[in-house]
């Protein structure tokens, strides 16, 4: 009877426990519903140039004594929220050094993403009211893309709901972002041109329109050699007869589709176009070398090989005008590539991308002779690929979600949000990644994949951690340890660059990390071999292992001596990386490594020869990935290549000959010039990083000179909008390539992609392929510098570039539209002068329209157009196909 009774009061013990806990959830999940519907949250940048302003960035440890303040706001559109138990969770790519309204904490969680919740002092959120919530920010913030969007509310057991008016896709924030204003300036140090409609048609007037039959025949990129005849062809309902001995039916198919895409018919009866081979035909025996001539008769492709067939046929698809394809000029034409390198890096770690978009992108890569894609999958914030016999890298590392645990999925980071289905997660798998790579062969593109370390490895470190405890869990302690990518005893206190902890370097000590390298090489090997395009080269990654908070920019609070504009921290509990971890302290005390910060670029040679017993002779790096190793011949692959990435006006246009004279190839692939990222121009609204430069635009990258980086001195500015001297101290044997970059850390989508992508993407092509007459060459200890030097014949350099400009506008945009490509159309450029509105645009046969209606109705601006005192005009572009406008601006 006894037991009877206990068991009656254990069940009614435990089932008030269970109807107290459900209660609890279900009081917290209304608190959570209610703030994310009721809250309007706004985000006000209110001064970037707080230092000068009465704040003491360096005592509260800002990098380089910078920082910047905000305003947020939480208006409460219903009754009053009394509740403490809730946080916000936000993602935020400034640390937020300190919050001066005492109700309310801010907490820094891992990378961007940071919490805000009540503190002891909390009163309420008061019903119908707003309240002010000032922060203190490290740097500053000039572009509203600075600011990341979905802001959740959580409880301690609820679901998370994402903050309504914050919950977009898009870089229209202004559902919650005021207006920046005159907070577009890094500091008063910064000198560049706000790109307003009147700013923006000076920058234009010097472009100039022209006829439409000096256009014909020009081939992008340009040819080593063109004439242009007089006759055109018209083709007939027949369309082409493609006849290309040598070339795969795969490769033969991509072009007939991309006569097809141009509404041209591809049949035996067409016209004739002929290719075939014969390497002696060609001295420098150039891959991709091509002759090509295209008479009323046919046209006839002699090439140097099977790329120089498809380039062949591309430059007569270049010809054609999407308006008008059935006419074909004649003309002929010798062509060899500039650069064996012609890429593009696409990282999908960041941000997941689909593989349509990955696709589109190659396609688009391959019309413009592009030939290299560095496939960037895996970062700290996902793993992107699909290897079979380690799940968890896909299972868990490529989705993030709010999971505080981390057993699930990764934190939140850039804008993701509490959700897995979003930007911030998905993956390739091993199907669509051999899908990837033969699309890419098809088109004589080199997949060049990328598995991001030491550093940036936090995806596959936190995937690596959720398989040993699985194992661990079923006492399988030496298959948990197999690929382990930390060691136990690492207790290092460090930060990295995007602001994580030491779960974000793989330890370099460990065997265990290098069976996980040869394990991951292996894998997508098989996948290239069954792809048909075995890899030739692995890029190992290699950048920004190191702790932010040794930087120049930070000084120890406990030095005798401090120095103006450092921010004060204390260094004394700072480590870098793997400083703490044992087994890398056997590696110092054996004499493996000098010290611990040698610690990457031995682990990049230990990788070369992972590489190279996995049949590839060819590993590429970020140049910091080889800081401390000897040279080349350190390591055991027959080749390294180096991107480099160093800023010029930084000392990059110098420190790039230290790597070339040390036996690396060069891939020139400066942030400053050819980072996709950056911003088109300087403008609150234009989104993108700009840690490197303030714009890079397609004018900007077309004037660029890869092969001279010196030279670039004479034809551009720095981050400040000022001038800066530049002159190589030693000796520089050539680039091997040019590469541009998408990071994607506020990229969230296809279209946004592809928005920074083009059509910036076709002035790299144009570098890439062809080398100006204009560009000299490089000459050792020879300066330049804007304004003081003349080397540059500006004139030529002009010249290229209006032409440039022309086909762009009159010929390639169309050729965007028809492939579906979502490209970025310029603003114009508009002022009103003697009572006429006047406008420009940088791509002349763009159309132009305005408004005098706020925008109900718009009408084609064709010249200065007469506008009544006070009427508010406003201005935009619109695709040839009238189906996309660019932004719309106010001519004031």
């Amino acid at each position: 009877m006894k037991k009877f009774k206990s068991a009656i009061i254990a069940t009614s013990i435990a089932t008030l426990l269970s109807m107290g806990a459900t209660q609890s959830a279900s009081a917290s999940q209304k608190i959570v519903d209610t703030m994310s519907s009721q809250l309007r949250l706004n985000y006000q940048i209110v001064d970037n140039d707080a230092v000068n302003h009465g704040v003491d960035c360096a005592a509260l440890g800002a990098d380089w004594a910078s920082c910047n303040k905000v305003t947020l706001t939480l208006k409460n559109t219903g009754p009053a929220i009394t509740d403490k138990d809730w946080a916000i969770y936000f993602h935020n790519i400034r640390m937020i050094l300190a919050v001066n309204n005492d109700q309310f904490k801010i907490t820094h969680v891992t990378g961007d993403l940071h919490k805000l919740e009540p503190t002891e002092k909390f009163k309420n959120i008061p019903a119908n009211a707003v309240v002010t919530i000032p922060i203190i920010g490290e740097y500053w913030q000039i572009s509203e893309s600075d600011v990341m969007p979905r802001w959740y509310v959580t409880s301690s057991k609820a679901e998370p709901k994402v903050i309504a008016n914050t919950d977009t896709d898009s870089d229209n924030l202004s559902a919650f972002v005021k207006p920046l204003g005159e907070q577009w300036k890094i500091s008063p140090n910064d000198h560049n041109i706000l790109m307003t409609p009147e700013n923006r048609y000076q920058r234009n007037k010097d472009i100039q329109e022209i006829n439409e039959e000096l256009l014909k025949g020009q081939i992008l990129p340009t040819p080593s050699k063109l004439t242009v005849g007089k006759e055109t062809i018209t083709l007939n309902e027949n369309g082409v007869n493609l006849v290309l001995n040598h070339l795969s039916k795969e490769s033969k198919s991509v072009l007939e589709e991309h006569f097809r895409k141009l509404e041209i018919a591809v049949s035996n009866k067409g016209f004739n176009i002929n290719a075939s081979i014969d390497k002696s035909a060609f001295k420098k025996g150039v891959k991709g070398s091509y002759k090509l001539e295209i008479t009323p008769q046919g046209a006839t492709i002699l090439a140097f090989d099977e790329s120089g067939i498809f380039y062949g046929v591309e430059s007569i698809l270049s010809v054609i005008h999407a308006k008008n394809p059935q006419v074909i000029p004649t003309l002929s034409a010798e062509d060899a590539p500039r650069f064996e390198y012609r890429g593009m890096m696409l990282d999908t770690g960041r941000n997941f991308k689909s593989k349509e978009a990955v696709l589109q992108l190659l396609d688009m890569m391959s019309k413009y002779k592009m030939n290299k894609f560095h496939f960037h999958l895996s970062d700290d914030e996902g793993w992107r690929i699909e290897i079979p016999g380690l799940p968890e890298l896909t299972d868990f590392g490529s989705k993030r979600c709010h999971d505080l645990s981390e057993t699930e999925c990764l934190l939140p980071q850039l804008g993701s949000g509490p959700y897995s289905n979003n930007s911030g997660s998905g993956y390739f798998t091993r199907n669509d990644y051999i899908e990837i790579v033969k699309y890419a062969n098809a088109r004589f593109i080199e997949v060049i994949p990328e598995i991001d370390m030491p550093a940036h490895a936090r995806a596959a470190i936190m995937s690596m951690e959720v398989r040993y405890q699985r194992l661990m869990n079923k006492g399988q302690e030496q298959q948990a340890n197999e690929y382990r990518l930390v060691d136990p005893t690492d207790t290092s206190n460090t930060t990295t660059v995007q602001f994580y902890n030491r779960q974000s370097y793989l330890n370099p000590c460990l065997d265990s990390s290098k069976k996980f390298v040869n394990k991951v090489i292996s894998e997508i090997a098989k996948m290239h071999a069954e792809a048909k395009q075995p890899i030739s080269t692995w890029h190992f990654g290699g950048d920004e292992a190191k702790n932010i908070h040794f930087g120049n920019g930070y000084q120890d609070i406990n030095a005798a001596q401090k120095e103006a504009g450092k921010g004060l921290i204390d260094q004394s509990i700072e480590d870098h990386p793997w400083a703490k971890s044992q087994a890398c302290q056997a590696f110092v005390n054996k004499g493996v490594v000098k010290n611990i910060e040698h610690l990457p670029s031995h682990f990049a040679v230990e990788v070369s020869k992972i590489i190279k017993n996995n049949g590839i002779n060819r590993m590429q790096v970020w140049q910091d990935g080889v800081k401390f190793a000897t040279d080349a011949k350190s390591f055991a692959t027959d080749e390294v290549i180096v991107n480099f990435w160093d800023s010029l006006y930084w000392g990059g246009y110098d420190s790039v000959n230290e790597f070339a004279n040390k036996g690396y190839k060069v891939i020139v692939s400066n942030p400053d010039y050819v980072y996709l990222d950056m911003p088109y121009e300087v403008n609150p609204k234009e989104s993108g990083y700009y840690w490197a430069s303030r714009f890079n635009d397609e004018r900007k990258i077309f004037s660029f000179a890869p092969d001279n980086l010196p030279q670039n001195a004479e034809t551009s500015y720095d981050r400040n909008g000022d001038a800066f001297a530049a002159k190589g101290t030693m000796n520089w044997p050539g680039a091997y390539g040019l590469s541009a970059q998408i990071w994607t850390e506020n990229i969230r989508t296809d279209d946004k992609m592809a928005y920074m992508a083009y059509p910036r993407l076709l002035s790299v092509a144009e570098r890439a392929w062809h080398k100006a007459d204009w560009e000299t060459n490089y000459q050792k200890d020879r300066q330049f510098q804007q304004g003081e030097t003349h080397y540059v014949d500006q004139q030529k350099l002009f010249n290229d570039w209006n032409q440039f400009a022309n086909l762009i506008g009159q010929r390639e945009l169309a050729k965007l539209d028809a492939a579906s490509i979502n490209y970025r159309l310029p603003v114009p450029g508009a002022k009103i002068e003697n009572g006429k509105l006047i406008a420009n645009i940088v791509f002349p046969g763009l159309s132009i329209e305005y408004s005098i209606d706020k925008g109900n109705q718009w009408q084609r601006y064709q010249g200065p157009t007469a506008i009544k005192k006070g009427e508010s005009v406003f201005i935009r572009s619109i695709s040839p196909n009238k189906q996309r406008i660019s932004r719309i601006e106010i001519v004031k």
